[in-house]
């Protein structure tokens, strides 16, 4: 079945051109585990940050989101005007200062302030402006969740072999522990029967018995096969997604399938549980970095 998972790794871009303007906006996003956003505009969009980051928040849940926007407006509305009275004053000064006899460069003159005056029109530029990078920004958003699904659809993939590998070992360790008490109480009569025959004494069976209940108790790992078991269904069920951000949830559940996989390597003697244990354990630390990508 397919999953809704989402990466959060991507990039989304979007470009129109309205009344000779071309406007562009690109949106990137990494991990995070939580929603952290970052608005780049020109100055005289400078006034849709807010309403920008809102729709960022409305559409991505998580990770970290750098949204850059350019404007280019090559029509002559977007020209500024040259306030030529306080040109002209600026040149009368500075041609009554003592020892002056150079030439006043025009362009140093521009950028003195008051020179350059903004269109007159400035409202009616920013209301087209917004009209046009709104609209990108949702297209952009699109782009990016599209590449985010995508790479989600791989992740899940690797996820789903790497829990394939745990439930296999899994299996394995739930068919050997029967046998490892067993085992024991084997060993462990054999041992003393020999060395109390050496002695010339008996060995009661009550002792035999209680020492064997011991190792049993101590070695049990029934619990936590159980609770592993437990946890990767319910890990399986996450990955099909139900248009909700799991991240976190895998993210916690992945730190109790490791907590579990280290009692059972832990309370067990034996090598072959041993061995599996601690594939199962790698196959854990691999989920558990490919969770961090998961929104």
């Amino acid at each position: 079945m397919p999953s809704s998972l989402r990466s959060m790794t991507g990039y989304g871009e979007a470009t129109s051109t309205l009344d000779g303007a071309h406007y562009f906006v690109e949106i990137r996003s990494l991990n995070n585990k939580y929603f952290k956003s970052t608005v780049r505009l020109p100055d005289e969009i400078q006034g849709l940050e807010a309403e920008i980051e809102q729709k960022l928040r409305e559409k991505l849940s998580r990770g970290t989101i750098t949204l850059n926007a350019r404007v280019n407006d090559s029509t002559a509305s977007a020209a500024y005007t040259i306030n030529t009275a306080a040109l002209a004053k600026y040149s009368e000064q500075i041609q009554k200062v003592p020892g002056f006899a150079g030439k006043v460069e025009l362009a140093a003159l521009l950028t003195l302030p008051g020179v350059l005056q903004p269109p007159s029109d400035e409202e009616a530029r920013f209301d087209k402006a917004r009209a046009a990078v709104l609209p990108l920004v949702d297209k952009a958003c699109e782009a990016l969740m599209v590449m985010r699904e995508r790479e989600g659809t791989m992740l899940v993939a690797d996820l789903r072999d790497n829990l394939k590998q745990i439930a296999d070992r899994l299996s394995t360790v739930k068919d050997r522990a029967p046998t490892v008490v067993a085992d024991y109480e084997l060993r462990l009569k054999t041992r003393i029967e020999t060395m109390l025959r050496d002695a010339g004494h008996a060995v009661e069976a009550v002792d035999l018995i209680r020492e064997i209940g011991s190792y049993a108790e101590r070695t049990d790992i029934a619990e936590e096969i159980k609770r592993l078991g437990a946890h990767l269904e319910q890990f399986d069920e996450l990955l099909l997604g139900n248009g909700k951000p799991v991240g976190r949830t895998l993210d916690f559940l992945s730190q109790e399938m490791l907590r579990e996989a280290n009692t059972i390597a832990s309370k067990s003697p034996d090598a072959i549980i041993s061995r599996n244990a601690v594939e199962i354990k790698g196959a854990i630390d691999r989920i558990k970095e490919q969770v961090q990508n998961i929104e």
